[in-house]
Formats: C-alpha cells, sequence, structure tokens
C-alpha cells in the first residue's frame, strides 16, 4: 500500500510532466514551427512553464519540507491550474488557481520564517510574494508582459537564495552579505518601480540581475566544486554556466528594458534567464532533488553532460540568432532546446531507481 507521502506525491508529479510537455509543445509554436496550436496553447507558454511546471516543483519542495498535508494543496492548485489553461477551459479558472497557489506558498515561507529568519530564507520568501503578484496582475487583466518579470524573481530569488544556504560553508563575510542584500534590493526596487515605469524598472533590476549573477560567481561554493569529481562537479559545471547567464540575462535588461515586450530582444531577455539560468540549475539540482520529493534515487552518470552541454551550445546560438535577426536560425536553435530538455527528461528516467527500505 501506498504511502501518504506518495499518494500525493505521484499525482502532483504527473501533473508537472503533463505540464512541462505542453509548455515544450507551446515553444515551439511560438518560436515558428508549424504545430497544431491545441487550446491556443502557445499563448499560455510562460505560464505553463513558470507558474505551472516550475511553481508546482517549488511548491512541492517547500511543502515537503514543512510535512503539513494543507501545504500540499499549493502545488496541487498550480498543476491543476496550468492543466486548465492546457486543455482550454476559461483562462480566468486557471489564473485564479495559480493565484491560490502562490499565496499558499507565501504561508508555507511565514511558518519557515517564524522557524529561522535568516537572508536565504527571507530571500526565498520575497521570491515567493513575486509569484503571487505576477500571477494577481495577470489575473486581474495586466498583459503577460507585467506579469513576466515578477515570475523571474520567484525563480531567481528561489535559486539564489537555496545557493545562499548551501553556500554557508564558506562563512560569508560582512561584505559579501552586503552585495547580496544590494543585489536583491535593486532587484526588487526595479519590478516595484516597473509597475509605475515598466522601461525604467526592467533597466534598474537588469542591474540587479547583475550583481547577483556576479556574487554569484565570487562567492558560490560551485567554484571549488567544480574541482572534484563525479555528481559534485557536474553540478558545478551545471551551476557557473548558468551565473553567466544571469548575467547577460541582467545585462539585456539593462540594455533594452522595457523597449521590447515582444520579437527578438524580448526572447533574448527572457531566455538568457529562463533557458540559460533556471535549467541550468534545475539540470545540475535535479539529481538531488527528485529523491527529495518522490521515494526514488538517481545514479549519477557521465553521460548527464550531454543535454547540459547541448542547451548551452543551442543557447548562444539562439541568442545571437535572436539579436541578428536570423529567424531560420532562431527555430532550430529553439528546436534543440528543447530536445536538450526531452533528453535531461529521458536522463532522469533512466537513472532512476527504488529507494532500499529497511525495517
Amino acid at each position: 500500500m501506498l504511502k501518504l507521502r506518495e499518494r500525493i506525491h505521484l499525482p502532483i508529479m504527473l501533473l508537472v510532466v503533463i505540464v512541462l510537455l505542453g509548455g515544450l509543445w507551446a515553444a515551439l509554436i511560438r518560436i515558428g514551427w508549424p504545430l497544431p496550436n491545441i487550446a491556443s496553447t502557445a499563448g499560455y507558454h510562460g505560464a505553463l512553464m513558470i507558474s505551472g511546471f516550475l511553481g508546482t516543483l517549488v511548491s512541492l519542495e517547500r511543502a515537503t519540507v514543512l510535512k503539513r498535508k494543507w501545504s500540499y494543496a499549493g502545488p496541487l492548485l498550480s498543476g491543476l491550474g496550468a492543466l486548465t489553461l492546457l486543455i482550454g477551459l476559461p483562462s480566468e479558472i486557471g489564473r485564479a488557481a495559480l493565484v491560490i497557489s502562490a499565496a499558499i506558498l507565501c504561508v508555507v515561507f511565514v511558518l519557515f520564517l517564524r522557524i529561522r529568519s535568516t537572508i536565504d530564507i527571507v530571500t526565498m520568501s520575497l521570491g515567493a510574494v513575486m509569484w503571487l503578484i505576477g500571477n494577481a496582475l495577470w489575473l486581474f487583466g495586466e498583459p503577460i508582459y507585467h506579469a513576466v518579470p515578477w515570475w523571474a524573481g520567484f525563480l531567481i530569488l528561489t535559486i539564489a537564495g537555496e545557493r545562499l544556504e548551501l553556500s554557508r560553508v564558506l562563512m560569508h563575510s560582512p561584505r559579501s552579505r552586503f552585495i547580496f542584500k544590494i543585489s536583491i534590493g535593486l532587484f526588487a526596487i526595479g519590478l516595484l518601480t516597473s509597475l509605475l515605469n515598466f522601461d525604467l524598472g526592467l533597466r534598474v533590476s537588469g542591474i540587479g540581475l547583475i550583481v547577483l549573477g556576479m556574487w554569484l560567481i565570487r562567492y558560490d561554493v560551485a567554484r571549488f566544486t567544480i574541482r572534484q569529481t563525479g555528481l559534485t562537479r557536474y553540478i558545478a559545471a551545471c551551476l557557473l554556466p548558468g551565473y553567466v547567464w544571469l548575467v547577460i540575462g541582467g545585462g539585456l535588461w539593462l540594455i533594452f528594458g522595457g523597449t521590447s515586450t515582444a520579437g527578438y530582444a524580448y526572447d533574448a531577455m527572457l531566455h538568457t534567464l529562463f533557458l540559460g539560468f533556471v535549467f541550468s540549475m534545475i539540470f545540475g539540482h535535479a539529481p538531488i532533488i527528485i529523491p527529495s520529493v518522490m521515494p526514488i534515487d538517481v545514479t549519477y552518470r557521465s553521460i548527464f553532460y550531454a543535454h547540459l552541454v547541448l542547451m548551452q551550445l543551442s543557447l548562444l546560438v539562439r541568442i545571437a540568432a535572436d539579436l541578428l535577426a536570423a529567424q531560420p536560425v532562431r527555430m532550430w536553435a529553439g528546436l534543440f532546446n528543447v530536445v536538450a530538455v526531452l533528453l535531461f527528461l529521458g536522463m532522469m528516467l533512466r537513472s532512476v531507481h527504488r529507494r532500499s527500505t529497511t525495517a
């Protein structure tokens, strides 16, 4: 008989996979491949990938740590909300579900803050608030490109907070912690400013992203673990280029600001962050996160570098094609971005095995 945790986690993880595949299908349509746009899926690509796929994973991970049954309503609602978008139900249903899910995650972090109000938990809590604001903006009729920077903040601050927590062994100096706070502060001030002046706000947030990316390159433990072997080195090899992409993405935000809300420059502004930074983090952390939310372990294989290298190279080509307005090249690069994600999923499936239990 399945344990309660497995009964909760299995359907949520199934939703995660379905939404991810739907989001990837939408990605191919948006970049120009002539595929059927079932239920106008392409228009929800960002929501499916960020709030549906990643929001559900983050919420599930936090619920697993908190160990309270009600907290699982968060990932369940975000997964179901994204599914309603995917199958073509009225979008208001999905948008409302995502708002409620983000609100539950904020409550979860309130409880974490009562236990330990350290800078890493505060940073992740602020990320949850940004997810709530982004979802609320979309629910109440703002164009989706106004919500996207807040969604980006959710993922970036969640990852930054987790990396800060893992890097405690470095015993960060007051100066390094001050720089970290400055980067987060600049980014948050920029998002708040974007509510009044979208262009200026994104440029200020871009400065914050540049500082944060440079901070991670300088202070994250990955700069030491890259010298080790096996899984430890692979994780570092994922993280370090991700931090470089964060700096590049911040630079594009600073250069283009809110002047581009569609087209080539906009594509480059978003995917340096969501593919270059976020998916590099996913590739690196998956062998650790998957066992934390499912009763399975992941065996490291050197072939893991295949999807990492494919993603980095195809993204380099995609961003160059964006900046040169080379649509055919951009389409093929985007296709290989999707192939890299599918290859990653395949590698994870081949490498998992059920965890042995002892009485």
